[in-house]
């Protein structure tokens, strides 16, 4: 056998994945049955289910240590992980959730593990320069509506339709107690990192559906129009300034 079959072998063994192979097979039956192979797949697990709780910690706060490793050990087993950096892993945990019958009752988790997960994205993206405010006014204001914007590559953002999942994400983020008659009603959250590390804001459907545009490239006419579609009323120019001012936007392309 290969080394490179084995490797395979080795890890879909690992994994309980059965192989189309019956040499293989064969060959991995006296592998598995060695009791230092179970104690090399616990190890492994435990460091899928650490990485989890690393990634997801707002998630892990909400529902308690005990059920949360309980629920990571089921998602490893079905979506082991592809990449040896387990700080990328379970970018599929909030979708997970969303299905996992024990969660159905917090209908707001899959949401906030969402809120984890652009924590974790905009960690680890790349550097960037952000929009200047004085570079934009600088532009003759004929040919701002025909220019489009990108986001910078470190801003992420997610609006929860039905639940005030970033002002749960928020507050177990930063240590508050939330309010007794908190509005139980959507809500959205932009995380940037202008200074290096992590910041958040709370953001309108407005200012989602504005980055949202922005991240097709559609103009900045079509993003406003977008944004005014999704919050009619909505004040433009406070958008605007919030994004600059959060280092939502990247400079331009020389």
């Amino acid at each position: 056998m290969r080394l490179s079959d084995f490797q395979d072998a080795f890890a879909a063994a690992l994994w309980h994945t059965p192989s189309t192979s019956a040499r293989v097979d064969a060959t991995m039956s006296n592998v598995v049955q060695h009791p230092a192979f179970a104690v090399y797949r616990n190890t492994v697990t435990k460091g899928c289910i650490d990485a989890l709780q690393a990634n997801y910690p707002t998630v892990c706060a909400l529902v308690g240590e005990a059920w949360f490793r309980a629920a990571a050990h089921l998602y490893t087993q079905a979506h082991p992980p592809q990449d040896a950096r387990l700080t990328h892993y379970g970018d599929g945990f909030a979708t997970f959730l969303e299905h996992f019958g024990p969660a159905a009752e917090l209908p707001y988790l899959a949401d906030v593990a969402r809120l984890d997960r652009c924590w974790t994205d905009s960690h680890l993206a790349a550097d960037a320069e952000a929009l200047d405010a004085n570079w934009l006014a600088a532009q003759d204001a004929s040919t701002l509506a025909t220019m489009a914007l990108r986001p910078h590559p470190a801003a992420r953002w997610h609006h929860s339709p039905a639940h005030p999942a970033f002002a749960l994400w928020q507050a177990h983020r930063e240590g508050l107690t939330l309010p007794a008659d908190i509005a139980w009603q959507g809500d959205g959250g932009l995380l940037t990192r202008p200074q290096g590390a992590v910041q958040w804001t709370a953001l309108t459907a407005a200012g989602v559906a504005f980055l949202n545009a922005c991240e097709k490239g559609d103009l900045l006419e079509v993003a406003a129009l977008a944004a005014l579609a999704a919050e009619p009323g909505a004040d433009l120019g406070a958008l605007m300034a919030l994004l600059l001012h959060s280092g939502a936007l990247a400079a331009p392309s020389p």
